[in-house]
């Protein structure tokens, strides 16, 4: 994905936040995962699952966090599949303690950039996208990536506005954003106003 060194440093910055909104917050707490409010988890998570009709589907979620996204989609579509990569120890055992026992979910730890992706007919990746990189490059890369490990479509959320400018965080602009999947494929949508300051893009194989 970039220079090791600097894949390093990133990541070793956004590992240092949220261990310091843990030892806040609590590692089970929804502000351990950096969201101001639980209804912008909801709100994306309700956009993300608008990518198609999930019933049946194999669901892998990369930055998983503590996989609520889970349940969120086993209440809207029967028979979810799903998979989620969390590389944070302290939110994955979260995760493995709210759902691992429930036959239709694995969870596995590890950098989803780097680590081996398992096949899922949809990709998901809700704000794993939006922390800032050293490498300019790396959204581009990243989307690549995760849109190579889907069978019929990837979808994810970004920022349209940081917080601050010098923060963890990074906005993008859409327009840029959907140009450059429209490289990758003929079938893309974007999804915008139903959260200030963000949005989401789908891309459809096929």
């Amino acid at each position: 994905m970039s220079d090791p060194i600097n894949h390093l440093l990133d990541t070793a910055a956004i590992v240092r936040y949220h261990r310091l909104r843990m030892q806040e917050h609590g590692a089970d707490s929804v502000a351990a995962l950096g969201w101001a409010r639980p209804e912008g988890q909801q709100a994306r998570f309700a956009a993300l699952a608008g990518i198609a009709d999930l019933t049946d589907c194999a669901v892998l979620d990369v930055g998983c966090g503590h996989a609520d996204l889970y349940p969120f989609l086993q209440q809207r579509f029967a028979g979810v599949r799903y998979c989620g990569i969390e590389q944070l120890p302290e939110l994955l055992d979260v995760a493995q303690a709210r759902h691992g026992a429930d036959r239709h979910v694995t969870l596995g730890g590890g950098d989803f950039l780097r680590a081996s992706l398992p096949p899922a007919d949809y990709v998901l990746a809700s704000g794993a996208l939006s922390y800032r990189h050293r490498n300019p490059d790396f959204i581009w890369r990243a989307i690549e990536r995760l849109y190579g490990a889907c069978r019929l479509g990837l979808g994810f959320n970004l920022l349209s506005q940081a917080p601050g400018p010098d923060g963890l965080l990074v906005a993008y602009e859409p327009a840029e954003i959907v140009a450059f999947c429209q490289t990758l494929a003929a079938r893309v949508a974007l999804v915008q106003g139903y959260w200030p300051d963000d949005f989401t893009v789908f891309v459809y194989r096929g």
